[in-house]
C-alpha cells in the first residue's frame, strides 16, 4: 500500500468516525440513518452529470452493494437498540476485517503476505479489546453481540462486493455516485411510510446534522472506493476500521461504562 493509498484511508476513517459521531448524537435512529441515507442519494444524484457512467460488470456489484447496505443499517439500528453502543459497535466493525480476508482471497484471488496479516490480526484483537472493556463486570448481551456480529458480516460482504465493483466499474467516483443514490432511496422511503405527516417535525430539528453526516459518509466512502482500485481489500479494511478505536475511546465515559436500555425511536424487532 503507498503512502498516498494510507494517507487515504486514514483520512477515511477520520470522516467515518465524524458521521458515526453526528448519527449518534441522534437520539431517534431511524431518523439518523434516514436523513444520512436521504443526504447521500441527494449528494449522490448532484455528482450524476459530471462523473462517468458505471461500465456494465459494475453493475451487479453494485445493486448487490445497494441491498447489502440496506440490510447493514438495519442490523446496526437493531444493534444499538439491543446494546450498549461500546460494546456492539467495536464487535460489527472488528469481526468484519478477518471476514474481507476471507472473502478477498475466495473472490479476488488476494492473499496477504506475513506483515499485513498480522496487521489485520492486530486491528482485529484491538477492536476486540475495545468491546471486551465495555462488558466488564456485566453480563453479555448475546442478542446484542449475536446482531453485532450479523453486521460485521455485511460489512464484510459490501466490502469485498464494493471492492470487485468499483474495479469493474472503470471510475471509482461514477459508482460511488449511483451507489449512494439507488441506496439512498430505501431507508428516507420507509421512514416517510412510517411517519408520514409527522415526518417532517421529526428530521426538522436534526436536519442541518444528519445533512453534515451524509457528506461526512459519502466523503468517507469514496476515499474507500478509491483506494480499493489501487491496493488489496483487506489491508484497507483494517486500516479503516482504525476509527472505531479513536471512536470508542473518545465515548468511553458515556458509551461504554453505561448500558444503554432503550433507543428511543429504533424500529421493533417485529
Amino acid at each position: 500500500m503507498t503512502p498516498l493509498v494510507t494517507a487515504a484511508v486514514l483520512l477515511a476513517a477520520v470522516t467515518h468516525a465524524s458521521w458515526n459521531a453526528i448519527a449518534h448524537r441522534i437520539t431517534d435512529k431511524l431518523t439518523g440513518f434516514a436523513l444520512i441515507s436521504g443526504g447521500g442519494m441527494l449528494i449522490g444524484l448532484a455528482l450524476l452529470p459530471f462523473t462517468a457512467f458505471p461500465a456494465a460488470g459494475a453493475w451487479p456489484y453494485l445493486l448487490v452493494s445497494a441491498a447489502i447496505h440496506i440490510a447493514y443499517y438495519a442490523l446496526l439500528m437493531r444493534s444499538f437498540r439491543l446494546g450498549d453502543f461500546g460494546q456492539a459497535y467495536p464487535i460489527a466493525r472488528g469481526s468484519a476485517p478477518l471476514l474481507v480476508t476471507v472473502l478477498a482471497a475466495v473472490f479476488a484471488h488476494e492473499v496477504p503476505d506475513g506483515w499485513a496479516t498480522g496487521g489485520i490480526l492486530v486491528s482485529c484483537a484491538g477492536l476486540t479489546g475495545v468491546a471486551l472493556w465495555g462488558l466488564r463486570g456485566r453480563r453479555p448481551d448475546w442478542a446484542a453481540i449475536g446482531a453485532a456480529l450479523a453486521t460485521g458480516v455485511t460489512i464484510a460482504a459490501y466490502t469485498v462486493v464494493d471492492g470487485l465493483g468499483v474495479r469493474a466499474s472503470g471510475s471509482s467516483l461514477g459508482y460511488i455516485a449511483w451507489l449512494m443514490a439507488v441506496q439512498g432511496t430505501v431507508l428516507p422511503a420507509y421512514f416517510l411510510y412510517r411517519h408520514r405527516a409527522g415526518a417532517w417535525a421529526l428530521l426538522r430539528p436534526h436536519a442541518s446534522l444528519g445533512l453534515a453526516g451524509a457528506a461526512l459518509s459519502v466523503t468517507a466512502y469514496a476515499l474507500v472506493l478509491w483506494a480499493q482500485t489501487r491496493a488489496e481489500l483487506a489491508p484497507i479494511a483494517a486500516l479503516r476500521e482504525s476509527s472505531v478505536k479513536w471512536r470508542s475511546y473518545s465515548n468511553a465515559p458515556v458509551n461504554m461504562l453505561k448500558p444503554v436500555r432503550h433507543v428511543a425511536g429504533a424500529p421493533s424487532s417485529r
